[in-house]
């Protein structure tokens, strides 16, 4: 499915070796990046990996991987109630937890879809509740032709309120239900209204709702405007989740021109306490490029 389509025990040169797209003046051995917990959580997108196995075996790679924390694309579109309940028993017996979905029809853009898109969230919630996950990412929608970028901007906001109203102080599992806006870049849709990220910060500002928050796509954003340091660091306070591939292909960091070890360091200054999800499609096994992408974000982050 295209969404709009990473032991200790080995030396720097073993970590090279698995990973040698990696620039070699930022590879960091296992030894230093130790530890299981990180200053920030990290997750994988499933739909980028794993495809060709059933649901509960992908959960097992990234249990293999070393991931606890997993982001859905409506993967359960269609289950049966069984497949439910076998999904939720995979999770748990591998200590997995679903921290995001996405998947809805309708865009926050889209003033005619105002009630449509808060009526989809309310049966959305639903499965959300029973897989344990706490956030809906959202799209603006496109470009809708006769009406203007001011009445499409006002209506991502009006969207928004209305949707945070809907689910105000609810929480799944413990955690609060929330709404992430997030932007694609044109070369991929060029026909979506929300491609900027600086536009979105400024809605979800806007907003002024602590469930509703902005979903930063270092890879749309590159592509979309670029900028990513300055943008990150003045508005950090809107941000929930940050998506990581490198440009071009979506692969892993290191194969492209964004320069990770810099924004995993922004982030740790900025002691960010959000999420960090690895979207990109592995050049290499899955399973070792994921395991050493997230040693090598932590141990970046930690200075």
């Amino acid at each position: 499915m295209n969404r709009r389509v990473f032991a200790q025990s080995l030396a720097a040169a073993a970590v090279a070796a698995a990973s040698p797209s990696m620039p070699a003046a930022s590879r960091i051995s296992a030894a230093e990046s130790s530890g299981d917990e990180g200053p920030f959580g990290i997750s994988i997108m499933l739909w980028t990996v794993f495809n060709k196995l059933p649901f509960e075996q992908r959960l097992e790679k990234v249990a293999e991987a070393g991931y606890t924390n997993v982001e859905l694309v409506g993967e359960y579109k269609g289950w049966s109630t069984d497949q439910f309940a076998s999904a939720n028993a995979a999770r748990k017996r591998l200590g997995i937890r679903f921290d995001a979905t996405a998947g809805m029809k309708h865009g926050v853009a889209d003033p005619s879809s105002r009630d449509a898109m808060v009526a989809e969230l309310g049966e959305e919630l639903k499965t959300m509740e029973t897989l344990g996950i706490p956030a809906m990412i959202v799209l603006s929608g496109n470009i809708i032709p006769g009406v203007s970028r001011q009445a499409q901007h006002d209506s991502c906001i009006e969207t928004l309120k209305r949707m945070a109203a809907s689910i105000e102080g609810k929480q799944i599992e413990g955690r609060p239900v929330k709404i992430l806006l997030e932007c694609i870049d044109p070369e991929e849709n060029s026909k979506i209204y929300l491609s900027s990220a600086a536009e979105a910060m400024e809605i979800v500002r806007k907003v002024n709702h602590p469930q509703v928050r902005f979903l930063y796509d270092l890879f749309h954003e590159q592509i979309a405007e670029g900028n990513l340091l300055e943008k990150l660091e003045k508005n950090i306070d809107t941000v929930d989740l940050i998506h990581i591939a490198d440009v071009p292909g979506r692969h892993e960091p290191g194969t492209g021109e964004i320069n990770y070890a810099n924004i995993y360091r922004k982030l740790g200054k900025l002691s960010y306490k959000g999420m960090v999800a690895m979207e990109f499609y592995p050049t290499g096994d899955p399973v070792t490029m994921l395991r050493d992408q997230k040693k090598y974000a932590w141990a970046h982050a930690r200075g």
